[in-house]
């Protein structure tokens, strides 16, 4: 009879922590598959932020969410062997951006600070430009403006913009919501190993109780 509550009580404890644990690990993970993704920065061209072999996060966005500033992961067709690249959004549609040789970049007349640009190398390597960045596109540059191949070198392309739809998502500067959906999902995925684990056990305890005794013989006549 102890057994038979034992299996009861296990059983009872599997049928909680299963469903439980399914709920955390599909919910956890789906949900940080579903909006997040890692990359991994393979050159100079946004040091001193990033630098190459960094592991980064990459949240989702859609192209209404990206702001100025903003360290995106984005396909640009045609470019750059089909890789999606990671560069800093400097201007988006309808913006006018101007840059030269040792000046500062404007957006819209207005000087852009910019303490993340190696060596205040504000921009090294190209000749000056002056763009209108078109409707539903991004002006993008990289923070090593001597080593990076960004939106000054494709003028020629609608201004050097690339199309705001291609972005991936933007660096998420904050680990803490990532880790924690991680970290729940892998809770999920322990508690349903544990409750599989109960409910094995509970039935093989209730089998166990079920089990008829074995007949005793009577005592032998002396």
């Amino acid at each position: 009879m102890r057994q038979r509550r034992a299996g009861s009580r296990l059983r009872v404890a599997a049928w909680v922590l299963v469903p439980l644990g399914l709920v955390l690990a599909l919910g956890g993970i789906g949900y940080a598959r579903a909006n997040y993704e890692g990359a991994t920065v393979t050159s100079e061209a946004m040091e001193p932020t990033y630098h190459p072999g960094d592991r980064l996060v990459i949240e989702r966005i859609d192209a209404g969410e990206i702001r100025r500033g903003d360290v995106v992961l984005v396909d640009a067709p045609g470019r750059y062997h089909g890789k999606p690249v990671l560069q800093r959004v400097i201007g988006v549609g309808g913006d006018h951006v101007v840059g030269g040789d040792g000046d500062r970049v404007t957006v819209n007349g207005k000087p852009v600070e910019e303490p993340y640009v190696m060596r205040g190398e504000v921009n090294a390597g190209s000749g000056p430009y002056d763009v209108k960045v078109p409707d539903g596109r991004l002006f993008l540059l990289g923070d090593h403006r001597a080593d990076s191949n960004d939106s000054r070198f494709f003028l020629g392309e609608q201004s050097g913009s690339v199309a705001a739809s291609g972005v991936h998502g933007y660096v998420q500067r904050d680990f803490t919501v990532p880790a924690v959906l991680v970290a729940l999902g892998i809770l999920g995925i322990v508690l349903a190993l544990a409750g599989i684990g109960l409910g094995i056990g509970g039935y093989a305890a209730g089998r166990r109780a079920r089990r008829p005794l074995a007949a005793v013989p009577p005592w032998p006549v002396a």
